[in-house]
């Protein structure tokens, strides 16, 4: 079973792959969470995949509380890995992971407190929150699906053979600052709905943003101007930014004249 969440489309992606490589169920945590659900059961010899986007060098927010909340039961312990995809490096995201599999009781019952093997992909720019961040040029962006295409043939062997220890990561020079300071700053500041807002003349009231946000934070619709609700779900992830078809959705002044990516 591969738990996993994706916003603008490269996790759904490779955990797609992976499904098929594995042959396994995939289950989006997004859908989880708004159901409640967080009881699953695996087969015998059925694996536990976790696959996410990297946000702030770490798990969101989203998936770490997932996995401390998620109860496995398995006839016997089961071959745990995660795969996460990220515009650049990943910083010390595994070892976040691993703080929540360790917090979860449910998961040590069945011999689950780390992963066995965890393997990152470098995948096309989404965060454009930043004044000095945008999306990758085309070129970029074909580049780098074409490599990630590449490494995820090699995951994927690793894992349909319960591989242990493998970890194919794509680290930063400064792992600790990354995940642990700016990370901090990352979701203390900057993971929040209320610099978003709607240019009203390029706005054709489609209903496209309020459908593709994963945590249903958009009020809107087919004939309605969308609105945030500030609620604390938003996890900044620009998948309404990145989707609208007029470009009519900003975040402050930080993504005017900047591009938009979806998978």
């Amino acid at each position: 079973m591969i738990f996993y969440f994706s916003a603008t489309g490269n996790t759904k992606w490779a955990a797609i792959q992976l499904a098929k490589v594995t042959n396994e169920k995939l289950v989006y945590i997004a859908d989880a969470v708004v159901e409640e659900q967080y009881s699953y059961e695996l087969a015998e010899g059925e694996r536990l995949g976790f696959a996410f986007p990297v946000h702030g060098w770490r798990p969101p927010k989203l998936v770490r509380d997932f996995v401390e909340r998620l109860q496995i039961s398995s006839p016997s312990i089961p071959y745990c890995y995660a795969l996460c995809t990220a515009g650049d490096d990943i910083g010390l995201t595994i070892d976040y992971l691993n703080s929540s599999l360790s917090k979860n009781s449910s998961l040590a019952a069945i011999g689950i407190k780390e992963v066995a093997s965890a393997f990152s992909l470098v995948m096309p720019e989404t965060y454009v929150g930043l004044p000095f961040m945008d999306v990758d040029t085309k070129e970029n962006e074909l580049r780098k699906k074409a490599e990630a295409a590449d490494k995820l043939k090699l995951i994927g062997s690793h894992v349909i053979e319960y591989e242990k220890g493998v970890f194919l990561l794509d680290n930063s020079r400064w792992p600790r600052i990354n995940s642990n300071v700016i990370g901090a700053f990352f979701e203390k500041h900057l993971i929040t709905d209320k610099p978003f807002h709607v240019t009203e003349d390029k706005c054709v009231k489609c209903g496209i943003c309020a459908n593709v946000c994963p945590v249903n934070d958009i009020i809107g619709g087919h004939g309605k101007k969308p609105q945030w609700k500030h609620n604390g779900m938003c996890l900044t992830c620009f998948n309404c930014y990145h989707h609208c078809p007029h470009h009519a959705i900003e975040y402050g002044n930080r993504t005017k004249n900047k591009g938009q990516y979806h998978y």
